[in-house]
């Protein structure tokens, strides 16, 4: 089932939007080479929780240990922080979901670090412009599959490389996820029409090599089986008549006074 949202369900979401936005803002102060990606979980988990009421809705998710999936080169997604340290040229991508008042709000970005190869830096570039071009497509009397098909298009016909498969966009309201599911593949004018109130992710993770995955022990982290590198972005939209909204949009925000007093303290605190 398919739910519509109302304008009271909006305002919850865009508060939540509001402070995963300036947590985005935050890690790109501290993300750097010779930071591990446990210390950015740490950070995030501190920054996120001195927002009264704020929940990092991912810690605990099905038994999901950490507030952030953090997801290094051939990693998709879902990927546990660990003590690895990050190096020049590793393409990082971390989602991160919050929980304000029973407002959820859902996106994934990557970062890149240091120096790039063309070819990495292509591929972080190519999975942005997709992002973009799915959003295009969401408007009101298309259908689901449109978005996809404008995706596949882009990544695999115009640059070589590949869609990942077992990974979509879905529905976000009263539940991290749940219906409409949002593939970034596939042909146009199928699927669920699009209507406005609805409300939606689209997270095209896509492949240097082959779109085929693996999983790890630990049951979350996805990588690629060739172990080609990746790259993921994620925006979640509010549809209206006149088109999507972007909630999730990075531009419209600024960190605070307080944040920044929080991120140098921070840094003192922890040598970073």
């Amino acid at each position: 089932m398919i739910r519509l949202y109302t304008e009271k369900d909006f305002e919850k979401m865009r508060a939540a939007a509001e402070i995963l936005c300036q947590t985005h803002l935050a890690i790109r102060e501290v993300i750097r080479e010779g930071i591990t990606t446990l210390d950015l979980d740490k950070f995030a988990n501190e920054f996120i929780t001195k927002h009264k009421r704020a929940i990092p809705a991912q810690l605990g998710y099905g038994g999901f240990p950490f507030t952030l999936c953090i997801s290094v080169n051939d990693e998709i997604c879902h990927g546990y922080p660990t003590d690895y340290v990050l190096q020049e040229g590793d393409i990082v991508s971390i989602d991160n979901v919050i929980d304000l008042d029973g407002g959820l709000a859902d996106s994934c970005w990557t970062y890149t670090i240091g120096k790039m190869s063309e070819e990495d830096q292509r591929l972080v570039d190519v999975d942005l412009e997709c992002l973009k071009r799915g959003i295009e497509a969401a408007v009101v009397g298309n259908r689901i599959g449109d978005i996809g098909a404008a995706i596949q298009e882009y990544v695999e016909d115009e640059n070589g490389f590949s869609v990942i498969r077992d990974f979509i966009g879905h529905g976000i309201g009263k539940e991290m996820h749940e219906d409409p599911q949002v593939p970034h593949y596939g042909k146009a004018g199928r699927g669920p029409r699009i209507e406005a109130g609805m409300v939606f992710t689209i997270e095209p993770m896509i492949a240097a090599g082959d779109w085929k995955m693996k999983v790890d022990d630990n049951g979350w982290t996805a990588r690629t089986r060739d172990g080609s590198k990746c790259s993921q972005f994620e925006h979640q939209l509010i549809i209206h008549e006149d088109g999507p909204e972007i909630i999730t949009d990075q531009d419209k925000y600024k960190l605070t006074e307080e944040d920044l007093d929080f991120i140098e303290s921070y840094k003192k605190r922890n040598n970073i």
